[in-house]
């Protein structure tokens, strides 16, 4: 009698333990869809505009960054024509894109008054959910500790070393363009 009953209470733990487990994939695929790294290349494009429209229309600002600007083959801004902007001259470096051993890490960084004002992703490896789930969270640090710092000397996030050198490798070649 004493088996029956430890075998059905043990039968019964297993299963309620089985129907209570989370699969770890199920909150990968959650951050997977919701990539941060898309929404800063939107960014990128719409801090690419406003730098067209100010690059034109730049006094002495623009006049300074525009001269430093044509040595740099990533950046665009001296080709605006139209449009006034409300904000300080602002210029763009793209950094050279480093291949790590997932795919290519590639960064853009906004350049106002001698300052990173922003630092965009280009490019970095979402070939899987893997992937997908490290640079998201990831990426997003990246990015505030760069602006923090104005510099390249960030740290690593854990679990994102070759993202990390690659990301560190292109923001020293970006902020090297612009000659900060």
């Amino acid at each position: 009698m004493r088996r029956i009953v430890t075998w059905a209470m043990s039968t019964l733990t297993v299963i309620v333990l089985l129907f209570s487990y989370h699969t770890s994939r199920s909150s990968v695929v959650a951050t997977a869809e919701t990539r941060p790294v898309t929404t800063t290349s939107a960014q990128s494009d719409t801090g690419t505009t406003t730098d067209s429209g100010s690059g034109s229309s730049g006094g002495t600002g623009g006049t300074g960054d525009s001269s430093s600007s044509s040595s740099s083959s990533g950046d665009t801004t001296t080709s605006g024509s139209s449009g006034s902007s409300s904000t300080t001259a602002a210029t763009t470096y793209a950094g050279d894109a480093i291949d790590t051993r997932y795919g290519p890490v590639q960064v853009q960084i906004t350049v106002a008054e001698g300052t990173i004002t922003a630092v965009d992703v280009l490019q970095v490896p979402m070939s899987d959910r893997h992937d997908q789930m490290i640079n998201s969270q990831a990426v997003p640090i990246y990015n505030e500790e760069a602006v923090q710092a104005q510099s390249a000397d960030i740290d690593v996030v854990s679990g994102a070393t070759y993202t990390w050198e690659g990301y560190t490798q292109s923001l020293q070649s970006a902020i090297d363009q612009a000659n900060l």
